[in-house]
């Protein structure tokens, strides 16, 4: 496989492309960067590339995107993750959760144990909690500490949702 196309079409969009980008830089003036790079260790095959992108202006990083986009059909744009993992995080990182029992999926007794163990209840506490499902088990609980308790509720056979 050639590491450049070399067909006329390209080779003519990517000169008209470079002339553009640089008429366009020539007329705005140049704003301070601070460049931030990541120690990266950058395979031999790709050395040549990845300094080529390097000397590059935003302009033409910006052409470059856009010929990309035409040659081969594709999108520079963020693809969006499916999944409950995306509806948790839709707003933004969510510092805080609220742990919810959504049902005990069939397994009473261990979901009743599981939740008396993360919530220090006693057991009629969390068998008032699990036969009162959708039941708020706990509020303003970390990311972290919310999945933890997920999991374990989960593992026991309830569902939990986090809000």
């Amino acid at each position: 496989m050639s590491e450049e196309n070399t067909t006329p079409e390209v080779v003519e969009t990517e000169t008209a492309t470079t002339e553009e980008t640089k008429a366009e830089a020539t007329e705005a003036p140049a704003a301070d960067v601070t460049e931030a790079t990541n120690d990266v260790e950058v395979p031999k095959e790709f050395a040549a590339i990845v300094d080529a992108v390097e000397k590059m202006s935003v302009l033409e990083l910006n052409a470059l995107v856009k010929v990309i986009e035409a040659k081969w059909g594709v999108s520079a744009a963020a693809v969006a993750v499916a999944g409950p993992a995306a509806a948790g995080d839709a707003g933004g990182e969510k510092s805080e959760f609220t742990v919810v029992l959504a049902s005990d999926g069939g397994a009473k007794i261990p979901v009743m144990k599981a939740v008396k163990e993360l919530l220090g209840l006693g057991l009629k506490e969390a068998k008032e909690l699990v036969e009162a499902v959708p039941a708020t088990l706990k509020e303003g609980v970390k990311a972290a500490d919310a999945e933890d308790m997920k999991a374990k509720i989960e593992e026991a056979g309830g569902t939990v949702e986090l809000k």
